[in-house]
């Protein structure tokens, strides 16, 4: 007895040591993960082709002369090596300052502050959006599988899918804001209706409607393929041998089996779905991240576009990390598998 006990111990350290090692691995990973990503987007930004002094002085550059744009880059600190320019990045970063937008002339954190919220309302509405009608067309289309519902949803539905969401854009602005006049064509709202918040729906309407429809498709088919697969699992005929109804067998089993994945999807789907609003809001000229990001691009305004692009890279991993944990909680078989293999690591 004293001899099994003395091995479960041991066993219960192994397991939690490969647990410790496991969670500092993955924090590891996702150090170097984001130190990489900061130094590819740093150095790719500084080497390509065009003069950040036309973002901070505008058309000034052209009126000034040699001396005076070497005074105006060694103030910017832009004479400096790349590699010595990032290494004062980086510790400035750590202490909080990122510097100032050269296109605004304001704070970094500033700027995207003002910026974020539109994001996160047209992003975060879509985002609902898109997942609740994904769940409806997805349960349709296997509800009625190979009959005319499911055929003209999925040709309908394949066709939208392939057609480019800037295309779309246009055509919508042409025909509800350019030939019938009703619904606005680009912004947040009109001149002096900012609290007005009938007219900021009006705004958000065209916008909404390519950023659902350019992913509503694209998770519905992922919906109905596996509600498809489930449907033809072995408990599903030993449920129609007891006499279950279609409608049960269904809503209270395979619908009900496939919530992992689907909520796993949504989670993983965060950035996909937010990234989408980028080509949105730059088509409808919509004040929010993605038009940033665009425009700290195009006018190599530097510490704008590091911070937006380490913002989403970040938000990459750590949704990937709670599609992670979902899972785990959701179906514990998975956590479960992972302390096996991690302990049987450890032994070996």
């Amino acid at each position: 007895q004293s001899m099994h006990n003395r091995r479960a111990g041991r066993g219960s350290t192994s397991t939690g040591a490969s647990w410790i090692s496991y969670s500092d691995m993955m924090a590891a990973l996702v150090l170097i993960f984001v130190l990489i990503l900061s130094v590819a987007v740093f150095y790719i930004s500084r080497l390509a082709p065009g003069d950040p002094l036309m973002s901070y002085y505008g058309e000034r550059v052209e009126k000034m002369s040699v001396e005076e744009k070497e005074a105006a880059r060694e103030k910017l600190g832009l004479n400096d090596p790349i590699h010595i320019q990032y290494i004062r990045w980086v510790e400035n970063a750590a202490k909080g300052d990122f510097g100032i937008s050269f296109k605004y002339k304001q704070d970094v954190m500033e700027v995207i502050g003002q910026r974020i919220g539109y994001t996160l309302i047209l992003g975060g509405i879509g985002f609902v959006l898109t997942f609740i009608g994904a769940l409806l067309l997805g349960v349709v289309c296997a509800w009625y599988e190979d009959k005319w519902i499911d055929k003209v949803l999925c040709k309908g539905g394949t066709l939208l899918s392939c057609i480019p969401e800037f295309w779309v854009s246009l055509m919508l602005i042409l025909i509800f804001a350019v030939t019938l006049h009703w619904l606005p064509s680009s912004g947040a709202y009109d001149v002096g209706y900012k609290d007005d918040v009938l007219n900021r729906m009006k705004h958000l309407v065209l916008p909404m409607i390519i950023v659902v429809m350019q992913h509503l498709w694209y998770y519905a088919h992922m919906i109905r393929n596996k509600l498809l697969e489930e449907t033809r699992a072995d408990y599903v005929l030993l449920g129609k041998s007891k006499g279950l109804s279609k409608k049960e067998i269904m809503f209270k089993h395979c619908l009900r089996n496939i919530m992992p994945s689907y909520i796993s999807i949504m989670a993983i789907s965060v950035p996909h779905v937010l990234g989408g609003t980028y080509i949105v809001e730059t088509v409808f000229s919509y004040p929010g991240i993605g038009a940033l990001s665009y425009e700290s691009a195009r006018f190599h305004d530097y510490n704008l576009l590091m911070v937006l692009c380490m913002m989403t890279g970040i938000l990459v991993i750590f949704c990937n990390l709670i599609g992670q944990i979902i899972n785990e909680k959701i179906d514990p078989r998975i956590k479960a598998n992972d302390v096996v293999e991690t302990s049987e690591v450890s032994e070996v």
